[in-house]
């Protein structure tokens, strides 16, 4: 499906150079706010006190939200737990309060609004647990970018598969670098909506790199540069479709989602945005200045070519 036929291919690769260099730049600002600031780890990572509490009518969470931001929580989160009518509430450690002090007084804030609220259960989340989380979150980041670069390497070829992982940092990175600027919440949902940018992103430079495959085996007299400009330029269509597509989902979210799915969707948004822009003037330039060829991406497979214009019919490729 190509909605968007472009007659004449674009010279994204003229501006490589300028763009990789605001993209040094951005991805250096990133660990810069990374390192000095930090991420606002919310309490799933940091621990506090988790509250369960059961209304007899469908609750307003942002009721319940403002009742406990009065007693002077701002980062609390709440949401819906099973039904409409149950709660589930974290608050952040707070010195000089046990566990217990927190939810009775939250209990109380609740209970004072609407008297038919009932506490179903409280526990406290100690710092180990959120130790754990993070390590274990760690852990699955750097297991997906291990994948990612063993199915580059496997679809493609080496070269390819530096530029993918590259973008693909280079996407995490700004994103993680947006939230440490901002100081926004870096919960368990942050972090699945990284992971999927992670995918996301992979994906993108996949069908791209695919595309330049395909205008190698195509085009013999063409520069290695005019290819990559092709393959970008024929997948455009494609591009504006899917990733529209997607941006409206995510920013139904961002809009109507509530506090619960808000930075969720703001991280899913910044990723999808960045993982289009790194795909085509991150990892197509890092693979254009790695010196890939036509060699490098039809050497490998073992069907004959019948386009009597392809260069390579008839040649094992």
């Amino acid at each position: 499906m190509e909605f968007f036929k472009i007659g004449r291919d674009i010279p994204f690769m003229r501006y490589a150079l300028v763009f990789n260099v605001i993209s040094f730049l951005t991805f250096a600002l990133a660990l810069f706010f990374l390192v000095t600031r930090g991420l606002h780890l919310s309490v799933e990572f940091t621990g506090g006190t988790v509250m369960e509490v059961s209304y007899s009518q469908p609750a307003d969470l942002g009721q319940v939200r403002n009742h406990i931001a009065s007693l002077g929580y701002g980062d609390v989160q709440v949401q819906n737990f099973g039904t409409a009518r149950d709660v589930l509430i974290r608050l952040p450690v707070r010195a000089g309060q046990t566990s217990a002090e927190q939810s009775q007084h939250v209990l109380q804030a609740l209970k004072a609004a609407a008297p038919d609220v009932e506490l179903r259960r409280t526990e406290f989340v100690g710092p180990q647990v959120g130790q754990e989380l993070a390590t274990d979150g760690l852990m699955a980041l750097g297991f997906v970018i291990a994948g990612i670069m063993i199915y580059l390497s496997m679809r493609f070829e080496w070269k390819y598969a530096v530029a993918g992982i590259i973008a693909n940092l280079h996407d995490v990175i700004i994103i993680l670098g947006f939230f440490a600027f901002f100081q926004w919440e870096f919960s368990l949902s942050v972090l699945a909506a990284i992971l999927a940018v992670l995918g996301y992103s992979v994906n993108e430079s996949v069908i791209i790199f695919d595309r330049i495959r395909e205008a190698f085996r195509r085009f013999r007299k063409m520069s290695t540069v005019e290819i990559i400009n092709h393959g970008i330029t024929a997948n455009i269509s494609r591009t504006i479709i899917t990733h529209g597509s997607t941006q409206i989902m995510v920013l139904s979210m961002l809009l109507f989602g509530g506090e619960t799915l808000h930075y969720f969707a703001v991280a899913l948004t910044i990723g999808i945005l960045f993982g289009i822009y790194s795909s085509v003037f991150v990892a197509a330039a890092i693979a254009m200045w790695l010196g890939i060829k036509r060699e490098d991406l039809i050497k490998h497979g073992s069907r004959k070519e019948g386009d009597p214009n392809d260069p390579n019919a008839g040649a094992v490729v």
